[in-house]
């Protein structure tokens, strides 16, 4: 059966951004078996491949010439139990924020402080996302990928996801090779609520929640982002753009010595991560344009498209808050979106 391969295809409502690009071949993929048929397709295996799934972490700078693979499956099921954890998978193309409120619905906590982050399920590991004191790994069991290089399917638990501050295996060895299936994770039967981050904390106190359950606290972690970042179907943008940097406590108390009111947290490795929204204001890039690329006037981590910027109107901003950051701290900052 021929795969319902489209060219030229318009990308503009599949990235965050909206920005204008083209891929040369799409496919929208709804189930595993349509990556392997077109693995054995000689001229769609020769081709740059793109795996797409909510498009909330990346910024075309060009048309991409090849093949992008839309992650289109759905389905959310629990598939075991044992003591400690009840284990619940869902498909890659499922929505992330949808697929939170559905376990916190169920009775199933654990993912609640990583509400209303964009992106599909797929995309999650890859990313490790985190917010709030959370971090996918958290909960992670367990997940399957296709791999183009061999035709197999892999199957990997979290030791072997070498999960890191926004990374995985799959920004390194299985770039651009493995496609996630499908995550399983691993949701506690003893849970009890983390609230370690301070504005959680106060933003649960504000509303009288003493002993805040799952809902409560996703409420609340909804509230906090829609108030600090733009929705991107009002104004395109990804998200916080740049990891928060993590340097040597030499370094950090340094900076600190300089900077007394700069924003830091201490590392269990004996590490600091710095506030990289707290450096890009102090170098007065909240609220800034250039062109029609700017810096959100609500939070400085985040990039926004005011209207028709290009990818390298956005790139071009990004490396002029990069600069200027330096310039003042000494310190780089890494963009979290992946660049095409």
């Amino acid at each position: 059966m021929a795969l319902p391969i489209q060219t030229g295809y318009p990308l503009r409502q599949l990235n965050t951004f909206g920005i204008d690009a083209r891929a040369a071949a799409y496919l929208q993929v709804t189930n595993e078996n349509m990556l392997a048929e077109a693995r054995r397709d000689p001229a769609l295996a020769a081709m740059p491949r793109l795996v797409l799934g909510g498009g909330s972490n990346l910024l075309f700078t060009r048309d991409f010439d090849g093949l992008v693979l839309h992650m289109a499956t759905s389905g959310i099921d629990i598939v075991g139990e044992d003591e400690a954890s009840v284990f619940v998978r869902a498909a890659a193309g499922e929505n992330w924020h949808r697929f939170v409120l559905h376990t916190v619905a169920r009775g199933l906590p654990g993912l609640e402080n990583l509400s209303l982050i964009p992106g599909s399920v797929g995309a999650a590991p890859i990313q490790n996302i985190g917010a709030y004191g959370a971090e996918l790994k958290d909960c992670f069991h367990a997940l399957r990928a296709f791999d183009f290089d061999s035709g197999k399917i892999l199957e990997l638990g979290r030791a072997a996801c070498r999960f890191g501050y926004r990374d995985s295996i799959f920004k390194h060895e299985l770039a651009r090779r493995a496609v996630i299936l499908d995550v399983t994770f691993a949701l506690p039967k003893q849970w009890q609520p983390n609230l370690r981050y301070a504005e959680l904390a106060q933003e649960l106190a504000a509303r009288g929640k003493t002993a805040p359950g799952a809902a409560d606290i996703s409420d609340a972690v909804v509230a906090i982002r829609s108030r600090k970042l733009p929705d991107p179907a009002s104004i395109g943008n990804a998200g916080s753009f740049f990891k928060n940097p993590v340097v040597s406590r030499e370094t950090c108390d340094a900076l600190l010595a300089r900077f007394p009111g700069m924003v830091s947290y201490a590392q269990p490795d004996g590490s600091c991560k710095l506030a990289a929204g707290w450096l890009i204001d102090q170098c007065g890039w909240k609220g800034r344009s250039i062109g029609p690329a700017g810096v959100y006037e609500k939070q400085a981590l985040v990039l926004v498209n005011r209207g028709g910027a290009s990818g390298r109107d956005i790139a071009e901003l990004a490396r002029a808050v990069q600069a200027d950051v330096m310039q003042r701290f000494g310190v780089m900052l890494e963009p979290e979106p992946v660049f095409v």
